[in-house]
């Protein structure tokens, strides 16, 4: 067959293409970076889709990054023998997804709620965008959007470089260092070891993060970070904080009206952001009122000294501390709140 000038160039394209993607890969990997898939609207809808197909066999996890963080999913399974769904966001407050299976007629299974005060009682539109974003996604997804994820993921889970958040043209460009104005303080972002994602939805830090002062103090930079910009924003008043406690109230009542099971979950944090936490969100005006109105069981990390962990970055735990938790939770789970699981297994 003969070979035209324009076939040739396209062949030279696609060559030059094919090697280029295949020196990046290789680069990305001889630095250490592993598979982490694309935590988006699409990742979370198919788990959302999940909820009411596998609540005989599952427990549903809703909140913000301490859930995915803290919650070690195999150690789960490995215990209990059967599924955790993994519906929290970062940085956002679990009331979208919990109106969303309160008024789910199907859902009636078990249900944790991750209690991060400052998200959980946060009237900041800012702290709800990413949920209400996947509800969206998840009620509105066309077939085509199903297909593009069922032809992703497996190729999610063989190449380092289809990681959108770190890796796409948009998110190289958002990383250039380009020095600020004065007076303007430019967003900071997230080191890539501080999470790396699972198909599940969980998080990991990195090896290298949990090695380095440094890339931890940088996490804790961006804590600071978000800690000045909330001081500039007006608190919730009493008003909208009783709101928030009358929704809570309400959905939890409509779960527990159709058989399921509600628990409240205070995941662990240290140094000062425990400290600023205990300040501004007291125990007893918060935590204990949220079980109070509700009438729901709940788990505070300061009642159990296995769960007292130290967090690298003050807010969110280690890979190993994860295990560690996740065995205490499904402990007291089974032996003080009455839960039951396929496995009988007793956690250590």
């Amino acid at each position: 067959m003969k070979h035209t000038p324009l076939r040739n160039a396209l062949l030279l394209a696609c060559g030059i293409v094919i090697l280029f993607l295949i020196f990046w890969e290789t680069y990305l990997r001889s630095t250490g970076i592993g598979i982490s898939y694309d935590d988006g609207p699409e990742l979370w809808t198919h788990k959302r889709s999940l909820v009411t197909k596998e609540q005989e066999r599952a427990t549903v996890f809703i909140g913000s990054s301490r859930n995915k963080y803290d919650l070690d999913i195999e150690i789960w399974r490995s215990l209990t023998g059967e599924d955790a769904i993994q519906l929290a966001f970062e940085g956002t407050s679990p009331m979208p997804v919990l109106d969303n299976l309160a008024d789910d007629s199907l859902f009636k299974g078990k249900l944790v709620i991750d209690v991060t005060e400052m998200l959980l009682f946060s009237t900041n539109p800012e702290d709800s965008r990413l949920a209400k974003k996947g509800l969206d996604y998840y009620k509105n997804i066309t077939p085509a959007q199903w297909f593009s994820f069922q032809v992703n993921k497996p190729l999610e889970s063989k190449f380092v470089f289809l990681e959108r958040d770190y890796f796409s043209i948009k998110a190289l460009l958002k990383r250039i260092d380009i020095p600020t104005r004065a007076g303007m303080e430019k967003e900071p972002l997230f080191p890539i070891d501080f999470g790396r994602i699972s198909f599940d939805r969980q998080n990991k830090m990195s090896d290298k993060f949990l090695k380095e002062i440094s890339i931890q103090d940088s996490v804790k930079n961006i804590w600071s970070y978000y800690s000045r910009m909330g001081a500039n924003q007006p608190p919730p008043t009493q008003q909208s904080i009783d709101s928030i406690f009358q929704v809570i109230q309400k959905d939890v009542q409509k779960i527990t009206a159709r058989g399921g099971k509600v628990m409240f979950v205070r995941t662990p944090s240290s140094g000062i952001f425990l400290q600023i936490e205990q300040q501004i969100f007291p125990r007893e005006h918060f935590w204990n009122r949220i079980l109070s109105v509700t009438g729901a069981p709940g788990i505070h990390f300061m009642d159990y000294p296995e769960q007292q962990l130290i967090c690298p970055e003050d807010s969110h735990l280690s890979p190993t501390d994860a295990i560690t938790y996740t065995k205490s939770l499904v402990k007291v789970l089974e032996t003080e709140k009455g839960w039951s699981f396929p496995n009988k297994t007793k956690s250590n």
